[in-house]
C-alpha cells in the first residue's frame, strides 16, 4: 500500500486529481482479500467458503434501484463532473503488451518529457495475468537489446535467471480414455527445446512494471477504467476510471468517490482478451468490418508443487484427445519450471456446441489420465487460474486504430494458436504502436491522432507474417471433419505449405451462436472430485485469492439487471449453460418452487475471477462483463 500511495503522489498530478486517485488506490489496497497466499489450509478454506464464496450476491428486480428512482442528491453524486488529468499517452492494461508499449515510449523519449501512464485494475502488477506459459523471447530481446543478462556473445534471455527455465525437451501426446497415449509428430512451430523458456507470466509482468517505472512510466495498479471519453468530433480523448462506493442497490454509499478522467493525446487499449473498453471501441468504430468474428478458448490452469523424483526441469508436454470429444477443440499441457513447480492446464475452444460441457470439469477429468496423474500424485496444488484467450488469429485481427487510440496485444488478438503462444506477438504489437505514437506526438497538431501508420507497421511486421503462415490451422478444426480434418490440415500447413495455401479459411459465427439446445445432447454426469487430483470449484476459487466488495454493485450486467427475464430467455433452451461454462461458480440456477421455471437464476459476483467467458459464450448474449472496482478480483500467484 505504501508503494502505491507514493506513486499516487506524483507531482505532475493536479491536487484534486492526485487526492482522488490516492483515495481510490488506498481503499483498494487496504481491502481484505479472500486469501493473500496461494495455498490455504483446509480449515481456513472452509471458513473462506462460508464467508465469501458461498455467499451469493443476488440481484433481482427489486434489489438494484433504477437511476431515475434515486434521490436527487444521489443522482447528482453519480453525475458530478470528474476531476481530470492530462497526459501524453494513457495505456489501459498493465500486461505484456501495455508495459512493452510504455517501456518503448520512454526509451524513445530522449528529452524525458512524455507523460506515459499505465492504469491496471489488478491490486498488484501481474496479479490478474494468466498464461501457460512458454515464452518465445524474440520481442523481449528486441525491447532490451543491451540487457545485463546477456552473455559475452550477446545471447540469452533478458530476464533475471530466477524468472525463467529453459525448455529442455518437448512432447506431444494423443490421449485415450483408457489411460493409454501415443506420441504425435510435433509441428516445428511448437518446438521449444533450447530456444524458448518456461515462465510465470505474472512474475514476468511484475519485472516489466519495475523496468517501466525505472524509465519514468507512471504505473497505477488498483485502478479500473470503465469508460472511453470522447471529444466533440467523436474521437477518443481519454478514459474515465470507475466510480468507487456504489452499493448493490445502485445507490452511492457514504464513502462514494467519483471516478476521474485521464485525457490523453493517444489512448492505448491493452486490456487483454475481450476487454470491456476494446469491445466499445470495436463496436463504435466498426473495427471488425471486413474481418472474421473472433473465436475464443478458455484456459484453465493450476500450479503444483510435485515430488522431486517426478520433476523434470525444463520439460514441456502437450496433449490432444482425452478428455475432449472429437467435436471439441482444445488440448492440455504440463510445464516443469522453477524449483519443483509444474504448470498444468487445459484449453477448451469456446465454439463447442454441447451445452452440457463444463470446461472446468473436463480439466478435473484430464488430471486423472496417467500422462498427468503420474506427475501430480503426491504433490500439492498451490494456485488456480482461468482466462479466456483469442484463437481467431490472422483473419480475426480487427482494424488496429481509431480516432484517438489503438488496440494492442490480446485486445486485438495476436495469439499464434499452433505455437500456443501470444506473449511475444502481443509485446511486439505494443512496441510497434509505441514507435508510431512517438512519431505522431512530435507534431504540434491539436487534431485527434488516428494512427493509420500503426496498421501499416503491423502489415509489414513479422507478427503479421507469423499469423498469416498458420491462418488456416484453427478454422480447419471447425469443418465437418472436426478433429481429424483439423489434424490433417494442421500437418499439411505447418510442415509443407507454410502459409502458401491459395485460400484462407473463414471462422464460424460467434462462439455463443454455435451453442445448441440442451435437448440435442444427453446430460453429462461428471465424476466427483477426489480432493487429491481433482477439486470442487469452490476449493479452486479459494486458491485464487479472489475478493470483491461485500456491498458492491454487481459488475456482471444483464438488461435492466433483471435476472428473471434472463432466466426466462435462457433456461428453457440451454438448461443452465451459464453454471457449466463458468470456471468459478459465479452463475447458479437454484430450485425454486415459486418460479414458473422451477429455478431461480443467481449471480455470485464475489466468485468472479475475470475470465470473461460469460460475456463470450452465453447464447443469449445478454451478459456484459464490466469492470468491478479497482483492486477487485483474483490475486494470482505464479500464474
Amino acid at each position: 500500500m505504501l508503494k502505491v500511495a507514493k506513486r499516487c503522489l506524483a507531482p505532475s498530478f493536479g491536487p484534486v486529481a492526485r487526492a482522488r486517485l490516492c483515495k481510490q488506490t488506498a481503499r483498494c489496497c487496504s481491502r481484505p482479500f479472500a486469501s493473500s497466499k496461494a495455498f490455504i489450509p483446509d480449515h481456513a478454506r472452509a471458513h473462506l467458503q462460508r464467508r465469501s464464496f458461498n455467499q451469493s450476491h443476488t440481484v433481482s428486480k427489486s434489489v438494484e434501484t433504477p437511476f431515475i428512482e434515486l434521490s436527487e442528491e444521489e443522482q447528482q453524486l453519480l453525475t458530478e463532473e470528474r476531476a481530470t488529468d492530462s497526459v501524453d499517452v494513457c495505456i489501459v492494461g498493465g500486461g505484456p503488451a501495455g508495459l512493452a508499449a510504455a517501456i518503448k515510449l520512454k526509451q524513445l523519449d530522449e528529452s524525458d518529457e512524455l507523460r506515459v501512464v499505465v492504469l491496471e485494475k489488478a491490486p498488484d502488477m501481474g496479479s490478474h495475468i494468466v498464461s501457460g506459459a512458454v515464452l518465445e523471447p524474440r520481442a523481449l530481446r528486441e525491447l532490451f537489446p543491451d540487457s545485463e543478462f546477456y552473455d559475452s556473445n550477446g545471447d540469452g534471455i533478458p530476464l533475471p535467471n530466477d524468472l525463467y527455465t529453459m525448455v529442455t525437451e518437448d512432447h506431444l501426446k494423443f490421449l485415450f480414455s483408457n489411460g493409454s497415449s501415443v506420441p504425435l509428430p510435433e509441428p516445428p512451430q511448437i518446438t521449444n527445446a533450447g530456444k524458448n523458456c518456461i515462465v510465470s507470466l505474472s512474475e514476468v509482468v511484475k519485472y516489466l512494471a519495475e523496468k517501466a517505472e525505472e524509465l519514468g512510466v507512471e504505473v497505477y495498479p488498483s485502478i479500473s477504467v470503465s469508460d472511453l471519453v470522447y471529444d466533440a468530433s467523436g474521437a477518443v480523448k481519454g478514459v474515465a476510471t470507475k466510480d468507487m462506493g456504489i452499493s448493490k442497490s445502485g445507490a452511492p454509499r457514504d464513502e462514494f468517490e467519483r471516478g476521474m478522467e485521464f485525457q490523453a493525446r493517444v489512448t492505448v487499449l491493452a486490456e487483454g482478451c475481450h476487454g470491456s473498453l476494446s469491445k466499445k471501441a470495436i463496436s463504435k468504430y466498426d473495427l471488425r468490418k471486413g474481418r472474421n468474428s473472433q473465436t475464443y478458448g478458455l484456459g484453465i490452469k493450476e500450479i503444483w508443487e510435485v515430488a522431486p523424483e517426478k520433476f523434470q526441469k525444463g520439460y514441456v508436454g502437450h496433449s490432444m484427445g482425452y478428455p475432449l470429444t472429437p467435436g471439441t477443440y482444445g488440448g492440455g499441457f504440463q510445464y516443469h519450471f522453477g524449483d519443483g513447480l509444474v504448470s498444468v492446464g487445459l484449453v477448451v475452444g469456446l465454439d463447442y456446441e454441447n451445452p452440457w460441457i463444463s470446461p472446468y470439469q473436463e480439466f478435473q477429468k484430464m488430471k486423472h489420465h496417467p500422462f498427468y496423474s503420474n506427475v501430480l500424485e503426491g504433490g500439492k496444488c498451490i494456485s488456480y487460474a482461468a482466462r479466456a484467450l483469442n484463437e481467431g488469429g490472422y483473419q480475426s485481427v480487427p482494424k488496429l486504430h481509431f480516432p484517438g487510440g489503438v488496440l494492442v496485444g490480446a485486445s486485438a488478438g495476436f495469439m499464434n494458436v499452433p505455437k500456443i503462444k501470444g506473449t511475444h506477438t502481443a509485446m511486439k504489437s505494443g512496441m510497434m504502436a509505441a514507435e508510431e505514437i512517438h512519431k505522431a506526438l512530435e507534431t504540434e497538431s491539436d487534431q485527434p491522432i488516428d494512427l493509420a501508420s500503426f496498421q501499416t507497421a503491423y502489415e509489414n511486421s513479422w507478427v503479421r507474417d507469423e499469423l498469416f503462415e498458420v491462418r488456416n490451422v484453427r478454422p480447419s478444426f471447425s469443418t465437418p471433419l472436426k478433429l481429424w480434418g483439423g489434424m490433417a490440415t494442421s500437418g499439411i500447413v505447418t510442415l509443407l505449405t507454410k502459409g502458401r495455401e491459395p485460400i484462407t479459411l473463414n471462422h464460424h459465427q460467434s462462439d455463443a451462436y454455435l451453442t445448441k439446445s440442451a435437448d440435442e445432447y444427453p446430460k453429462i454426469e461428471y465424476p466427483k472430485p477426489d480432493g487429491k487430483l481433482s477439486f470442487d470449484i469452490l476449493t479452486s476459487v479459494s486458491r485464487t485469492g479472489t475478493s470483491h466488495g461485500e456491498d458492491e454493485r454487481c459488475h456482471l450486467r444483464v438488461p435492466d439487471q433483471d435476472l428473471e427475464k434472463h432466466a426466462e430467455k435462457a433456461y428453457p433452451k440451454w438448461q443452465g449453460v451459464e453454471q457449466r461454462f463458468c470456471p468459478a461458480g459465479v452463475y447458479e440456477y437454484l430450485e425454486d418452487e415459486t418460479s414458473p421455471l422451477g429455478v431461480k437464476f443467481q449471480i455470485n459476483s464475489q466468485n468472479c475471477i475475470h475470465c470473461k467467458t460469460c460475456d463470450i459464450k452465453v447464447p443469449t448474449q445478454d451478459i456484459d462483463w464490466a469492470v468491478p472496482e479497482g483492486g477487485d478480483g483474483p490475486k494470482y500467484q505464479m500464474t
